[in-house]
């Protein structure tokens, strides 16, 4: 069995607030750490039947990137839903949604 090993790399400032956040991975292309300003991690715990999440980002991150980044998470949070559950109606709700959160967000959906 194939593996692989994702490893996120936070660098806190002395208020613990992300300064830095680098992931990397053994299955990457490259081997070197890659840094990017926002990140959500869902992970299912089916022991418990509930989700546990980290969300963080670097103080820098623009805030209009960070609207862009949910939008797109959602985006993409629709996608692997339907591929896990076959259910078309819902994402298209949920496609519905997206568009009117880009509207009243001021995203620019054509980039």
């Amino acid at each position: 069995m194939k593996q692989a090993e994702i490893k996120i790399t936070v660098q806190l400032d002395d208020n613990n607030v992300p300064d830095n956040i680098l992931w990397e991975s053994t299955d990457a292309k490259s081997q070197e750490q890659v840094p990017v300003k926002s990140m959500m991690l869902a992970l299912w715990d089916h022991n418990y039947k509930n989700s546990m999440r980290i969300d963080l980002w670097t103080k820098d991150m623009p805030v209009d990137e960070m609207k862009r980044f949910f939008y797109e998470t959602l985006q993409t949070m629709g996608d692997s839903f339907l591929k896990a559950t076959g259910e078309k109606l819902i994402i298209e709700d949920l496609r519905d949604y997206c568009a009117h959160f880009a509207d009243k967000m001021g995203i620019n959906t054509q980039q």
